[in-house]
């Protein structure tokens, strides 16, 4: 190998150990919650004492010993500072970790498989907070998040609508007049099928965007991109080809800030769910109500009821707070004529600029 090619693959080295890095660091601080205190010494002598028994000839034990217990002292402060762990779903550079940075600043972004890891990580209290998309401005109703949002016990505290800028994403070394294949979430592939038409790019599905990403950090394969975040760049050590490949004009997602305690300043937009008797006129006496009450509805779907697929539930959004006069006797009329009534929250609805 030439020197350019050994500093290419030690620049790679050297991405995917901060990588790990900052997985091990997500786990610690998910560690904490199982534990009475930050610091097991015994449990870290083990570590340590495993580290040392490790046979590798070019790595000193010392330095071996060394360099573990400065992670796990970097661990340990990490787990001092109390960050709040918001979960979404994704690996990191997800879209819905560029929302989860929105609503906490300040937190710790706890990556998840599946939206139902969400959801249980927090209502069961292994994370804070939860977030989730519930609706694309292109794609519509993310059905699996309003699925669980009619069984949750969970509360919406938060709202962020997040504008989705898709980027041609590739490593370094790789010459974009030579891509032939995309990887990403078939969504992204969808919503980027006009740019891949004409630049004759083959998609290929993958389970997740930022996923698609990382994989392209690690693996390189031969004449690949991937459609990702612009955070997803950043975190992967991968060159933005071209940014804000989508085809639609407006292509926006609406997450939910998730938490196992309302939103505690009553807020200025609610969310609630319910279901009707499947008889003429019923859907229309509850929307009635709100016209009535000069309240505004912001969102209205609906999905079928899992007891009864003939059924449906209904999502609704709409301004105000339940702390309001006005609104608590709308909803307590909603709830005579409805056969079931799912408060969500009152929260500060997003009002910034996508």
């Amino acid at each position: 190998m030439k020197l350019e090619e050994i500093r290419r693959k030690i620049g790679k080295i050297d991405r995917e150990l901060m990588v790990l890095l900052q997985e091990r660091m997500g786990l610690a601080l998910r560690s904490k919650k199982f534990k009475e205190a930050v610091s097991d010494p015994e449990r870290e002598e083990q570590l340590l004492a495993r580290a040392e028994h490790l046979n590798l000839d070019l790595i000193e034990r010392s330095f071996t010993r060394q360099l573990l217990k400065t992670i796990i002292e970097e661990s340990k402060r990490l787990q001092q500072e109390d960050r709040k762990l918001a979960a979404f779903q994704g690996e990191h550079g997800a879209y819905g970790e560029v929302a989860a940075r929105r609503f906490v600043p300040t937190g710790a972004y706890i990556p998840c498989m599946e939206f139902i890891d969400v959801f249980r990580g927090v209502e069961e209290g292994h994370f804070d907070l939860g977030v989730v998309p519930v609706e694309n401005s292109l794609e519509g109703a993310v059905t699996q998040v309003n699925d669980l949002l009619t069984t949750t016990h969970l509360k919406v505290i938060g709202e962020a609508k997040v504008p989705v800028t898709h980027c041609l994403l590739a490593t370094e070394e790789t010459d974009y007049r030579e891509i032939r294949q995309v990887y990403s979430h078939p969504q992204a592939l969808a919503q980027c099928r006009g740019f891949l038409m004409r630049n004759n790019l083959e998609p290929r599905p993958f389970y997740d965007t930022a996923g698609a990403a990382k994989m392209l950090a690690r693996e390189n394969p031969r004449a690949a991109a991937a459609i990702a975040s612009a955070l997803s760049a950043e975190l992967y050590d991968l060159e933005i080809i071209k940014e804000g490949i989508e085809d639609g004009a407006s292509n926006t997602t609406r997450f939910l800030l998730l938490s196992r305690e309302p939103y505690s300043q009553g807020g200025d937009k609610t969310s609630i769910i319910f279901a009707t008797a499947h008889e003429a006129g019923k859907l229309y006496g509850v929307l009635r109500l709100f016209a009535e009450a000069k309240i505004n509805l912001t969102r209205i779907a609906s999905m079928p009821l899992r007891s009864d697929p003939d059924n449906y539930s209904f999502f609704l959004d709409f301004e105000g707070s339940d702390r309001d006069e006005k609104v608590a006797e709308v909803l307590k009329q909603v709830e005579e004529l409805t056969i079931s009534l799912k408060y969500l929250g009152s929260y500060p609805a997003d009002t910034v600029e996508s």
